[in-house]
């Protein structure tokens, strides 16, 4: 089937031809389940979408984000956030202007966290170099991104 995703082209058509030939069994996690990864992982991993998103191409892959704290007390929920790079440069490309695309990082994140959560979200970040982390060993397995995960 030719599809498009950008021109939305039989997108409708390809779902009905691979649903056709998926098999039926029960569910794998309870209907109310979303997810199998922790609140910690889907916190970082918004706060990494939101920075993909806002630098584009300018510091490709070169940083990860590690919640440092997380607690959840009542309806609030405090998140501190470090944001690792290998650079200097890396850093102040993070952080924008005066702040400003940190800010807007943490503001949107925040705010898609308070609808995941269902809750209030107190969310700091905090931009720390670390060179060479993506090629250490050691540092990919304490930041998560180890062969167990």
């Amino acid at each position: 089937v030719p599809l498009s995703a950008l021109r939305r082209d039989n997108l409708d058509r390809f779902e009905a031809c691979v649903v056709q030939h998926l098999p039926e069994q029960p569910p794998v996690y309870p209907e109310d389940q979303i997810t199998d990864r922790s609140e910690r992982f889907l916190a970082a991993e918004r706060v990494r979408e939101k920075l993909f998103r806002k630098l584009g191409q300018e510091v490709p892959y070169g940083l990860t984000v590690e919640i440092e704290q997380f607690k959840h007390e009542g309806n609030l929920r405090t998140i501190h956030a470090l944001i690792w790079v290998e650079r200097d440069s890396h850093k102040a490309m993070v952080i924008g202007k005066g702040g400003s695309r940190l800010k807007e990082v943490g503001a949107e994140a925040r705010l898609e966290l308070e609808k995941l959560f269902d809750g209030k979200v107190f969310l700091q970040l905090w931009v720390k170099v670390k060179e060479g982390w993506a090629d250490d060993e050691r540092a990919l397995r304490s930041l998560g991104y180890g062969d167990d995960q």
